[in-house]
């Protein structure tokens, strides 16, 4: 039996990996770190352990508290470098669903990278809150990011949806009693998202439009 739609007024993202085609850049930008710091790890080492949050992957690494800002300032040097594009079909599913949707970003990301790429992309205008690493005192998967971006927007729990491609954001999702779907993306994050068990998987954001409809006003 096919499955309904979900009725929603707010449709929330996740930005690397959802909507961003961003994995080979921010891998570059993480071999080119732990080259710099001296440890010894390849994209194995990387793809096992990776986490939006990379304060998780710093401590995998065995990368001492004290070397973290330093590292953070390699990565972003390095990162500075690339030019990651948006996954096929990601501007077309925005432009599909802003005319009926409120907008939001709410990822792992670093303000000024993020920011700037929406800017770039020329995205800004469709998205009407972003939250960011910065912004919520707490990361994914712990729910404060997703609740600071409900009250930009004013909106409830339930009138919203949550898209994103890993474990986290699906976590995330659910602590904030937002209806979660999962996406799969360049990261390989695909098969634990299947197991944090979203509302929704999805095989390509291009599929997203198709699945959600506008809420009926009371």
């Amino acid at each position: 039996m096919k499955r309904s739609r979900f009725a929603a007024r707010g449709v929330l993202l996740d930005w690397d990996g959802t909507l961003l085609n961003s994995y080979r850049s921010d891998s570059r930008a993480y071999l080119s770190m732990f080259r710099a710091m001296g440890i010894a790890w390849g994209m194995p080492e990387l793809e096992r352990h990776y986490s939006p949050n990379w304060h998780h992957v710093y401590r995998a690494a065995k990368l001492p508290r004290a070397m973290w800002d330093k590292a953070d300032r390699l990565w972003h040097e390095a990162y500075a470098k690339e030019s990651p594009a948006l996954l096929a079909g990601a501007r077309n599913v925005i432009r599909r669903l802003a005319p009926r949707f409120t907008l939001g970003i709410v990822t792992s990301g670093t303000r000024w990278r993020v920011c700037e790429q929406l800017r770039d992309f020329n995205l800004t205008v469709h998205f009407s809150a972003c939250v960011c690493a910065e912004d919520a005192g707490r990361r994914k998967p712990h729910p404060a990011p997703l609740n600071l971006a409900l009250r930009r927007l004013k909106l409830s729990p339930e009138e919203c949806v949550y898209v994103g491609d890993s474990p986290e954001d699906i976590e995330m999702a659910r602590r904030a009693r937002v209806r979660a779907i999962g996406v799969c993306g360049p990261f390989p994050t695909a098969a634990r998202v299947l197991d944090a068990r979203p509302d929704l998987m999805l095989d390509s954001i291009a599929e997203l439009p198709d699945w959600i409809e506008e809420l009926p006003n009371n």
